[in-house]
């Protein structure tokens, strides 16, 4: 069999990767440093977990053994990172090492961590100008991005057979980030009514887990030098995603669609990306990518699992235990949209 090494193999990415890989008849080893971590269900399926820490030499040594014909780094941030992985790219059959759109700028410099937001006119494709390289701290929003163009060009300048993939807003099931909950909090408090900025017509592309996945095993049999982005077939506005969730969980709400003179802060949402930022895929298509499916086919499973896993606190309402909680600490500030809705109706 044909064997795959994911080097953080327990997160969203790395078991997606992994489901898709075991179906088509793969060894898969995902490489952690918590085997709490690893999915039972993935270990029932036949994935092995190896404990290492990506991020050390020998181990990743030790963890890479004999060979891969397919090595996937969900954990490469910085050019040292890169110059790790190095050894083990050149010696695979095929490396894909997981990007960010992150590293794209506009014509005036921003991009999406920056304070002004970018303004790409047209669909990004894969030849757009990005950051310059830098080695600075990439767990905060200026150093994320040139970091992360650091180490893509050290892979891409050694001539590997390393594929980059830059991703968009990742979503699926096991997300530590999960945006929906956003909404499907909403729809479980039963709100009556939404709130979206901007008319709810901001767009930031989603990228599903399990097309990803899918991208991941096409290049898996092209090996090459490559940067390919990664993002789902349609782009849907922050006002498609918020219907697709509410129908999905069958609840219905009144829509209330915000301007730009509205409070600052108030209706916004994980997708309100204002110009919006899409990315170009033509460039996976035509090498014979086919997506798993839609946003909506693809988060139906994601929306389904947040809700059956939700708790309801005393007064009612609901949380989602093991989810980076501060991640939503200014979205559910329900009393301040009551005041707007009582004010304006």
């Amino acid at each position: 069999m044909a064997r795959v090494l994911v080097l953080g193999g327990t997160g969203v990415i790395g078991s997606a990767v992994a489901w898709r890989l075991l179906a088509a008849g793969w060894t898969v080893d995902l490489v952690g440093q918590a085997p709490a971590r690893m999915p039972a269900e993935l270990a029932a399926a036949g994935a092995r977990f190896m404990v290492a820490d990506r991020h050390d030499r020998t181990q990743l040594g030790n963890v890479y053994g004999d060979g891969a014909d397919l090595l996937v780094d969900c954990l490469c941030f910085t050019a040292e990172h890169a110059r790790q992985l190095l050894p083990f790219a050149r010696d695979a059959v095929s490396t894909v090492m997981i990007s960010s759109k992150a590293v794209y700028v506009d014509d005036s410099g921003h991009h999406v961590n920056s304070t002004a937001a970018p303004d790409f006119s047209v669909p990004i494709r894969e030849t757009g100008t990005t950051l310059a390289p830098g080695d600075g701290d990439y767990t905060t929003r200026e150093g994320y991005g040139p970091n992360k163009v650091a180490a893509e060009q050290v892979l891409l300048d050694s001539g590997a057979p390393v594929t980059v993939l830059r991703a968009s807003k990742i979503h699926g099931v096991g997300a530590r980030r999960p945006r929906e909950w956003h909404f499907v909090k909403r729809v479980l408090d039963r709100r009556p009514a939404v709130l979206l900025a901007g008319h709810g017509a901001g767009i930031d592309h989603p990228t599903a887990a399990v097309n990803l996945a899918a991208l991941v095993e096409t290049v898996a049999a092209q090996p090459g030098c490559r940067v390919l982005n990664s993002a789902d077939p349609d782009a849907p506005t922050g006002r498609q995603i918020a219907a697709t969730i509410a129908g999905q969980l069958g609840h219905t709400w009144t829509e209330i669609l915000l301007d730009d003179q509205t409070g600052p802060g108030l209706g916004r949402h994980p997708w309100d990306a204002r110009p919006p930022i899409v990315l170009d895929t033509t460039a996976a298509t035509d090498l014979g990518y086919r997506p798993v499916g839609d946003y909506a086919a693809t988060v139906a499973r994601q929306i389904d699992r947040l809700a059956a896993t939700a708790v309801a606190d005393q007064d009612g309402t609901w949380h989602l235990p093991g989810v980076d909680q501060a991640f939503f600490t200014d979205s559910f500030d329900y009393p301040t949209e009551d005041r707007h809705i009582a004010t304006n109706s």
